[in-house]
């Protein structure tokens, strides 16, 4: 079976923790931007992530504040940072690269620096409908440009919004932009 879906670029950003937002800025978190996924949102503050060996600036923080903290960068980005990353789910970021994440108020070190996997989100009524399950692994069929096939992992969620994440470098390298449809085939 094939079904379109819409591609979401997902540049570098950073979740954070109530608590580790709190000792990074002295106000509450306020929103840009809503996401598609449902509730989450684009926050106007940002933070600088370093490292020994170099920084990026104006790393957006994504909203609202989790129950875990992860910082989620390109291997582009990570070149920059003289790290190496590894690619993990979503979540499962305890133990990974680490990186200093700083504001004027202060500054804190994370060891949950990571390059997301590639995934499909979508709600429980989707996936029914679809047939697939959590962490099942489809093909994401690229006809444009430069085409080509990428492995998705499904990532079901109550509030899951019908989209493939693809990071920067994904995204570059397939000549893609945010919004487009491609198919997703599911066997």
């Amino acid at each position: 079976m094939e079904v379109n879906v819409s591609v979401g670029i997902s540049a570098r950003h950073i979740h954070l923790t109530k608590e580790n937002y709190e000792k990074l800025f002295d106000h509450e978190m306020t929103k840009k931007a809503d996401l598609n996924q449902i509730g989450q949102f684009a926050a106007n503050e940002t933070v600088t992530i370093k490292t020994s060996k170099g920084e990026l600036k104006n790393v957006r923080i994504v909203g609202p504040c989790r129950e875990y903290n992860q910082v989620e960068i390109a291997a582009s980005d990570a070149r920059v940072l003289g790290i190496d990353p590894p690619v993990r789910r979503s979540g499962e970021s305890s133990g990974a690269a680490v990186v200093e994440v700083i504001t004027e108020k202060g500054k804190i070190e994370l060891d949950n620096c990571i390059i997301a996997n590639r995934h499909v989100h979508m709600n429980p009524k989707k996936a029914e409908e679809l047939g697939v399950v959590n962490r099942e692994l489809l093909t994401l069929e690229i006809d444009g440009t430069k085409k080509g096939n990428l492995e998705v992992e499904v990532v079901v969620t109550d509030n899951g919004y019908f989209e493939v994440h693809l990071d920067t470098d994904d995204a570059n390298a397939f000549l893609l932009k945010s919004g487009v449809q491609e198919k997703l085939i599911i066997r």
